[in-house]
């Protein structure tokens, strides 16, 4: 468990929040001292490293300091105004560990859910380039939608050399997010319907949603604070449901629809599937395909860690498959939380 918490405080610095990573790395040196992180984090010594053990325990601590009952944390945290003080956040944080066992206890049965607005970026530019080929409205239907947020992801606005894209007054900004060989920007997208599922869907017009999303995003990485608070601002206007199911029930109930390109989108939820169900998932994927007429379209636009042939290191590549044939190319690749997404080439007819 130590372990995994000091790799997690590790990559959070990595991806740019020092604060949560000198605060992990001093919940591990509590835990080996037992201390009251050891309290809080004891009969999850055995929990494997996917769960994320760690940013359950912060997205549980963030929620007391959004709900103002850690006002001595509050300093130390952006979200809320604070400022980050390095080690000196170290002795509020703990004493918050001592002071609310029993709900961070709690805190750590929920997981994660970040709905991370900024890998919108490769599924704007994923859209983009399925236009471009086939100018069709379009379904976007997403598998582990969380909040669905980026169910909206047309409404979003971002910057590139040739001019920005998307709706100019749109609450979300993901700046210059693309890069390289900049996907078509002279199309129109139609969506005329937004459609997901979760196992645990997270409604972000509510207060309990938008304090859940909010928590579990890095108290000290504003912009993404930003994003996430457009994002909601933009689902508080635009309608998509979200059901709860597995990914696979979800899609066995979907069919194609004429005149209209069915996506099927996912980013960084494939991990979390069983073997079996991502296996249902790929065959059913294929069974849509072999129902694709002239006048129909499908495609599956994914962004999930990927490795390339002769690498041995997964990265998060936007990948297209499309058919009739299923055939795939890598799109793009992308920084963990999305932004820069970095484009290689427009898809293979």
């Amino acid at each position: 468990m130590v372990r995994w918490i000091r790799d997690q405080a590790e990559g959070c610095g990595e991806l740019g929040s020092p604060l949560y990573r000198e605060l992990l790395h001093r919940v591990a040196d509590d835990v080996l001292a037992d201390g009251p992180a050891a309290v809080v984090l004891s009969g999850h010594e055995n929990d494997p490293g996917p769960s994320a053990l760690a940013l359950r325990l912060m997205g549980g601590v963030h929620r007391l300091v959004l709900t103002g009952r850690a006002p001595g944390l509050a300093a130390y945290y952006p979200s809320v105004g604070g400022e980050p003080g390095d080690t000196s956040a170290w002795p509020a944080f703990r004493s918050v560990l001592e002071e609310h066992v029993d709900e961070l206890r709690s805190a750590l049965l929920t997981p994660p859910q970040t709905n991370e607005v900024g890998r919108g970026a490769a599924l704007i530019g994923g859209l983009h380039h399925v236009v471009a080929r086939r100018p069709r409205p379009l379904r976007l239907l997403e598998i582990g939608a969380s909040a669905g947020l980026n169910l909206r992801a047309d409404r979003f606005r971002l910057d590139t050399a040739d001019g920005p894209v998307g709706p100019p007054d749109s609450p979300v900004s993901l700046g210059s997010a693309w890069r390289g060989v900049i996907p078509p920007r002279d199309v129109r997208l139609e969506v005329v319907e937004r459609l997901g599922c979760d196992p645990d869907p997270v409604d972000p017009t509510s207060a309990t949603g938008r304090l859940r999303l909010t928590s579990y995003v890095w108290p000290d990485q504003t912009e993404r604070l930003a994003r996430l608070r457009g994002a909601i601002a933009v689902a508080e206007q635009v309608p998509a449901e979200v059901r709860s199911s597995s990914a696979l029930d979800f899609l066995r109930s979907v069919r194609l629809e004429p005149g209209t390109t069915t996506v099927v989108w996912h980013s960084t939820m494939w991990q979390y599937l069983s073997a079996d169900e991502r296996a249902g998932v790929t065959a059913r994927l294929a069974e849509l395909g072999e129902d694709v007429t002239p006048d129909t379209g499908l495609v599956e636009l994914a962004l999930e860690p990927t490795r390339r042939a002769r690498d041995s290191r997964h990265r998060l590549l936007a990948v297209l498959r499309s058919w009739p044939g299923g055939g795939a190319q890598i799109l793009a690749e992308a920084a963990p939380h999305g932004i820069p997404t970095v484009w290689e080439a427009a898809p293979a007819e």
